[in-house]
C-alpha cells in the first residue's frame, strides 16, 4: 500500500519545466502569458530599432563624407536634395527651408549679399535643435517601452510567484501534508514565474541601454552637424 502511494505521488510530480508549466494553476499561466507577450514586444522593438539605427548611421556617414567636401552652401543643398534619406539630410533640408523663408535683416553688408542678424542666427540654431530632436524622437520611438518592460516584468513575475506560493500553502493546508514532496512542486511552480520574468527583463534592460546610448550618440552627431552648417554659412559671409 505504501509503495502504491509513493508511485502515485511520483507520477503527480512534474519531471521537467514544461510539465511544470502545463500543470500550473490558471493564475500562473496568465502571468506567463503576459510575460510572453512582453517578451515578444521587447524583442520586436530591439530588432526593429537596431536595423533602423544601423541604416540611419550608415546613411548619415555617407552624407557627412559628401557634405564635408562641399565648398559652398548651394552645392551642399544640391547634395541634400539628391542624397538618400538620412538624419543629417532631414536637418539640412529643414535649415534650407528656414533660410529660404527668412529675409536677411542686415541687407547687402558683404560682397556675397545680405547677412542674417544675430537673432535670426539664434532662430536658425533653435530650428536645427528642434529638427534634430524631432528626428531623434522619430527614430527612438518605442525605445522607452523597453525600460517599462524591464522594470515591470520582475513585478509581474513576483506577483505570479506570490500567487503560486499562496496556492501551494493552501494545497498543503487542504491535504494536511507538509513534507518536502508535497511542498516542492508548488514552490517550483511559483518560482517559474520569477525565472520567466527575469528572462524578459534582462534582455529588455540591456537593449534599452544599448539603444539609448546609440540615440544619444546620434543626437550629438546631429548637434555637431548643425554647428558645421552654421560654420559653412559663416565662411560664405551669410552670417
Amino acid at each position: 500500500m505504501t509503495g502504491y502511494l509513493l508511485m502515485q505521488i511520483g507520477a503527480a510530480v512534474p519531471s521537467s519545466p514544461i510539465e511544470l508549466v502545463t500543470s500550473s494553476t490558471t493564475a500562473t499561466k496568465v502571468v506567463l502569458a503576459v510575460l510572453v507577450v512582453l517578451s515578444l514586444i521587447s524583442w520586436s522593438v530591439m530588432i526593429a530599432k537596431t536595423i533602423e539605427l544601423r541604416r540611419a548611421e550608415s546613411a548619415g556617414r555617407a552624407f557627412m563624407d559628401s557634405f564635408e567636401n562641399a565648398p559652398s552652401l548651394d552645392i551642399a543643398a544640391d547634395l541634400a536634395k539628391r542624397s538618400t534619406l538620412s538624419p543629417q539630410r532631414e536637418v539640412m533640408l529643414r535649415a534650407l527651408r528656414f533660410l529660404h523663408e527668412t529675409t536677411p535683416a542686415l541687407g547687402a553688408t558683404s560682397e556675397r549679399g545680405a547677412r542674417l542678424s544675430a537673432s535670426q542666427v539664434e532662430a536658425l540654431r533653435l530650428v536645427l535643435d528642434s529638427e534634430s530632436g524631432a528626428v531623434r524622437d522619430r527614430i527612438g520611438r518605442f525605445v522607452p517601452s523597453l525600460a517599462t518592460i524591464g522594470s515591470a516584468s520582475p513585478l509581474i513575475g513576483l506577483l505570479g510567484t506570490v500567487l503560486g506560493v499562496i496556492d501551494a500553502f493552501l494545497g498543503i493546508a487542504t491535504k494536511g501534508s507538509g513534507n518536502i514532496g508535497a511542498v516542492a512542486p508548488g514552490v517550483a511552480e511559483a518560482l517559474i514565474a520569477t525565472a520567466a520574468a527575469l528572462s524578459v527583463a534582462i534582455p529588455a534592460v540591456f537593449g534599452y541601454n544599448i539603444l539609448a546610448h546609440r540615440l544619444n550618440r546620434l543626437d550629438g552627431e546631429l548637434d555637431g552637424f548643425g554647428s558645421e552648417l552654421i560654420a559653412l554659412l559663416v565662411r560664405e559671409g551669410r552670417i
